[in-house]
């Protein structure tokens, strides 16, 4: 089993804070679980599994308010948000502005993790790979 030292540990919280994304993965994820053999075959999808599995990638909008801003923004037309809802089999009548803004919001958090993929594999790409020659 791969192990971090003191300063692979840093590089690594450090990498994770600095993500650009609404997740902060640091409150889903422990470090200590990113150093089994496990995590070694495809990192993005393992580490993307750990923050699902902990609950960071679903996000709620709560508050009348906030979710009739956060759709106006976001989906004007509610035409996203509806098919997404229609996808994960809710009815019509049990849907309101806070289920829909949440439901697309999760989806838009999901989405812009997705576009860290390159990034995320290549730095731990590195960081396994150091460890490896050490």
């Amino acid at each position: 089993m791969k192990t971090l030292n003191e300063n692979n540990r840093t590089k690594l919280v450090e990498f994770l804070s600095g993500l650009q994304t609404e997740i902060c993965v640091l409150d889903y994820v422990n470090i200590d679980d990113l150093e089994t053999e496990n995590f070694q075959n495809d990192y993005f999808d393992e580490l993307f599994e750990l923050i699902e599995e902990n609950g960071g990638v679903n996000q709620e909008v709560i508050y009348y308010a906030s979710a009739i801003e956060y759709l106006k923004e976001n989906d004007p037309s509610l035409r996203e948000s509806m098919e997404l809802a229609s996808d994960m089999g809710f009815e019509l009548k049990n849907l309101n502005s806070e289920t829909l803004a949440s439901i697309l919001k999760t989806e838009n958090v999901r989405n812009e993790f997705y576009e860290l993929r390159d990034e995320i594999n290549d730095f731990f790409s590195e960081l396994y790979n150091d460890i490896e020659e050490e």
